[in-house]
């Protein structure tokens, strides 16, 4: 296994920002949530798969995580967007757009963003779900 300090350095040169190394590293906003409110698992076109567990209340995101199977990037990316919803209402979201996921990561190689839009693809498949089942969408 490589050591933290080793990765650390090899996604740097790779082009990741110091925050989305912090995400991934730290696996911040993974695992998952005790009996969510909402629950979607989205496998992109790389093959990566990730899912997002939201809690709701009232219409506002209170609490949100992801697992992932896949890379770096997949980590970074949900990380900050989960950090980016909670919070927020349902409808705002859903307007989070892939710019807004990519400029709070900072930086990430340009071959990984396709990771952001995965993790806003299986947001938004979440929350399609989430009012699917309770009659509003």
């Amino acid at each position: 296994m490589v050591d933290e300090q080793v990765q650390v350095e090899l996604l740097n040169k790779s082009g990741y920002s110091d925050r989305a190394i912090n995400y991934f590293i730290n696996k911040v906003n993974v695992g998952e949530i005790e009996s969510p409110s909402a629950s979607f698992s989205y496998t992109g076109p790389c093959g990566d798969t990730m899912q997002v567990q939201l809690k709701i209340d009232s219409g506002r995101i209170t609490e949100a995580r992801f697992q992932a199977i896949g890379c770096a990037g997949s980590y970074s990316a949900g990380s900050a967007l989960m950090k980016i919803i909670k919070g927020k209402t349902l409808e705002q979201a859903e307007e989070i757009s892939e710019e807004q996921i990519l400029d709070h990561l900072g930086n990430i190689p340009p071959q990984k963003i396709h990771c952001v839009c995965l993790a806003k693809r299986t947001l938004e498949q979440t929350i399609k779900q989430y009012k699917r089942v309770r009659g509003k969408g």
